[in-house]
This record gives C-alpha cells, structure tokens and sequence, in this order.
C-alpha cells in the first residue's frame, strides 16, 4: 500500500475516532427511526479510482530491464444496494451488493524510456461486501462511524483469450477477495440519513492472468505479483 494513501485514511480515522461529543451544544434532533428498526434498506452512489499495486519481476527485469508501472489513476462508478442489520446499539452488519465500473493503464518503461503505454485495463464488478459498522455517539444530526469488512468482487470485463485486434497483452482474473476499511459521517436529515464515506479496498490475491499473449511475453513476465486496490467515496441513503 502506497504511504501516501495510508496515512490520508490515518488521518480522517483520527479525526472520527474522538467520538464523546457530548460537550457541544444540542440542538434538535431530526427522528431516526431507521436506526431502531432491526432491518432497514436504502442505496449508495459512489466514485473509485482503481489501481495496482505491481510487484515487476526481478528476473525479468535483470534479462530485458522492462518495468511496468500504472500510468494514472481513472474515475469510476459504484452503486449498491444497502441493507443494514442492527443486532446492537453502535454495532451495524451490512451487506452492500451492486456494481462497479472503472480502468486502469499499466505503461512499461526500458531503460528509463517509455515502450509501452496501451495496456488498458477494464473492469466491471459484481461486488457483494459484508461490512461491520461501528457507530459513535450522535452528536445532533450527524454520527461518526468507522466501518471494516470483506468485499468479493468478480470481474465481468475479465477476458478469456486475448483480442487480436487491440495491443493488450495482459490478463486478469475474474475473482477476487478484498478487505475493506473506512470512515464516514452520518447526517440524519428530515426524511432520511445520508451518509459520506471514505473507504480503501485493498485485494489479496494476486490477479493477473498466468498466461501471455504470443509473441509478446515480456509483458507478463515482467510483472510477478498484480493486486488490485480502490479508493471509495460512497454517499449512502437510508
């Protein structure tokens, strides 16, 4: 995981985890009777840029000095359904299951000089998280919760054989298994609860695709390890 990333997550956790705000002003409180329900439902809209986290293969790199990095960090769309249940006070279960679309370009350098920057990457997820949220005190109308859990995700774009017509000469796997971690704020507004989050998902497993494209090899043997990873910012309505 990038240091950068890390410590941006770092720093909004420290900012959400004060959760005593028992020392401000009250003011009136909007009614939040999806918050006592057991079970209750609504819906996400979010935005991601997907990335990878590259291992490049030493060996290879010692025979042909090819290195492959991601070239830029692309826009994409998430969207779920939410079903939240609440077994106990400041304690959430949900499970979130919807679709995501967004890319990635992978670019390959020799020497230092660019060769290859055509290598873009697809992807078009069923996802389907279980999450555990853990809610702080309510301080009027807004509420400060951490949220962690696993996301599995299947990759629709992912392709079996590659397509002739178009220079891409990596592969990556359909499925994948992510943890997930984040922080957000709850507004409870006078019809509904909306909710902002930041969230990282980070894949475990290695993605990319055992088999090279002929005549090109040196594109996936340069690279030893690919893992996906995400940046969320989730607006929920409940």
């Amino acid at each position: 995981m990038r240091k950068g990333k890390l410590s941006i997550l770092a720093a909004v956790c420290v900012l959400l985890i004060p959760l005593n705000l028992s020392g401000q002003k009250q003011k009136p409180k909007n009614k939040s009777w999806y918050d006592d329900k057991l079970l209750h439902f609504g819906f996400s809209l979010g935005f991601n840029t997907m990335d990878f986290n590259i291992t490049p293969s030493q060996t290879n790199l010692a025979i042909d000095s090819l290195y492959p990095e991601v070239s830029r960090l692309n826009p994409g769309i998430n969207i779920q359904i939410v079903m939240d249940l609440h077994p106990v006070n400041h304690f959430d279960i949900r499970f979130l299951p919807g679709v995501s679309f967004g890319q990635r370009n992978v670019r390959y350098y020799k020497n230092g000089v660019l060769v290859n920057e055509q290598q873009r990457l697809e992807s078009s997820f069923i996802e389907a998280p279980v999450l555990l949220k853990y809610k702080g005190d309510r301080l009027n109308n807004v509420r400060p919760y951490l949220v962690t859990g696993l996301n599995f995700r299947y990759d629709l774009a992912g392709k079996k054989e590659f397509d002739e017509d178009k220079p891409i000469y990596i592969r990556l796997k359909r499925p994948d298994l992510y943890y997930e971690l984040g922080a957000g704020l709850d507004f409870y507004l006078t019809w509904f609860k909306l909710s902002v989050e930041l969230k990282m998902s980070n894949g475990l497993f290695n993605i990319i695709a055992d088999e090279p494209a002929s005549g090109h090899e040196e594109f996936r043997n340069s690279i030893e390890k690919m893992k996906s990873q995400m940046w969320i910012v989730a607006f929920h309505f409940e």
